[in-house]
């Protein structure tokens, strides 16, 4: 508009100042796209991050690398951050001087479990004078799945004999000295006969012998996900700590050598069978990150599984409605040993408890337990906790706590 109106002074009142408006105009949009041209061509910017996933709780750090190899200033550079975990954006406004380089670095909590996008970044600059807007979309972008948080279960004991972790007995225990299977970690309970000492003296501490005669040892973890059976809110609810449950004692049983399975009336249906390889601890954790409550009932998932074999079946759920037992009994009838964890709504704020679920159980000789809050909210399940900790790197990516400092290698978002 100020080109026009000059232009339009020049013809109608001929004058020199008009011209030398003109050509100090011309100029400035000249430097202003040389200017513009050569942050576009010489900016360059990586984005690097130390680890693949996470905990709930684990410390997220980025290093974030700004070069500029042309021969002028860029004076300002909005970074625009499109990652999609919550609390967490790396955005920030910054500078960066010709032939040099600008590298800070960033941190966030993992407060959600999920999978999220880290990326990808857009930075957007222009001239001095704002005429020309320069655009640089970087499309690098990692995944970066956060799973549930793994904590100590001291009250839930994991022995021999029908509870947690074991099948019903076979009825010739005098073939356990014809072979074993495996090993498995020593629990209380278990006779000194039956220690591994090869391997108890490899590792440090004391295995035991798996038997033929024995149970499989497969433990098939149900979770019930029942939106309508859930309560309290957000970290503080049954959804979170029974997730939490299950990841914890998926763990245990890879530990011990087991093969675990997990099966969930989530909003899309889990179906793990069981499985002791080291990719099937990735492969629970990685549905309990997505796992969402459902429509179906705890009764629905249970007739479902009766055609299933089972030996050890561990059942998680805050529902007090005691018409899942039914379903559960053709379960028990075809050799699962179950043993019910039942999540307690009175630590989690609600005016009602389990009633006589306990007791419905017991009288059925089914083990069971009454799981509090305070079982599970412990300080390695709480978001933000772990944040000031020093972190190791595992080669399979995962990020471990630590008192000291580690050779954490980072690696460029693909």
């Amino acid at each position: 508009m100020l080109v026009v109106l000059l232009l339009f002074m020049q013809v109608a009142y001929p004058y020199k100042g008009w011209v030398m408006l003109l050509v100090a105009l011309g100029g400035v949009w000249l430097i202003g796209y040389v200017w513009a041209r050569l942050l576009a061509d010489n900016l360059g910017f990586q984005r690097e991050i130390r680890f693949g996933w996470a905990h709930v709780g684990d410390r997220l750090e980025e290093r974030f690398t700004l070069t500029n190899s042309g021969p002028i200033h860029a004076l300002w550079i909005e970074i625009e951050d499109h990652t999609t975990m919550p609390g967490y954006n790396a955005g920030r406004v910054t500078a960066v001087g010709s032939s040099s380089q600008n590298r800070w670095y960033t941190h966030g909590v993992c407060t959600q479990r999920g999978i999220f996008t880290l990326g990808p970044t857009a930075l957007h600059t222009s001239d001095p004078f704002g005429l020309y807007a320069v655009t640089i979309y970087k499309s690098n972008a990692t995944t970066l799945t956060v799973t549930p948080p793994i904590v100590p279960l001291p009250t839930i004991e994991v022995a021999p004999g029908g509870r947690v972790g074991e099948g019903r007995s076979r009825t010739t225990p005098f073939e356990r000295t014809v072979s074993s299977t495996g090993v498995r970690e020593y629990v209380p309970g278990d006779g000194l006969n039956w220690v591994h000492w090869p391997t108890s003296a490899r590792k440090g501490e004391l295995f035991v012998r798996l038997f033929d005669s024995t149970p499989s040892g497969d433990w098939w973890i149900f979770l019930d996900l029942d939106a309508q059976a859930q309560f309290g809110t957000a970290y503080n609810s049954t959804e979170e700590h029974g997730i939490i449950l299950a990841a914890s004692l998926a763990d245990k049983g890879l530990r011990m050598g087991r093969s675990v399975g997990l099966v969930s009336n989530a909003e899309n249906l889990i179906y793990l069978p069981p499985d002791s390889s080291d990719s099937q601890r990735q492969k629970i954790l990685r549905a309990l990150a997505l796992a969402k409550p459902g429509p179906h009932s705890l009764s629905q998932l249970l007739t479902y599984s009766t055609t299933r074999k089972m030996n050890s079946l561990i059942l998680i759920t805050p529902s007090q409605n005691p018409h899942w037992i039914e379903a559960l009994l053709p379960l028990c009838q075809k050799g699962a040993v179950p043993t019910v964890l039942l999540l307690d709504p009175v630590s989690f704020d609600q005016t009602q408890s389990a009633g006589n679920l306990p007791d419905m159980l017991n009288n059925l000789s089914l083990v069971n337990y009454t799981i509090s809050k305070d079982l599970l909210d412990q300080p390695e399940a709480r978001p933000g906790h772990r944040g000031e900790w020093d972190w190791q790197v595992s080669p399979s990516g995962r990020a471990k706590a630590v008192h000291s400092s580690g050779d954490l290698r980072w690696r460029t978002l693909g």
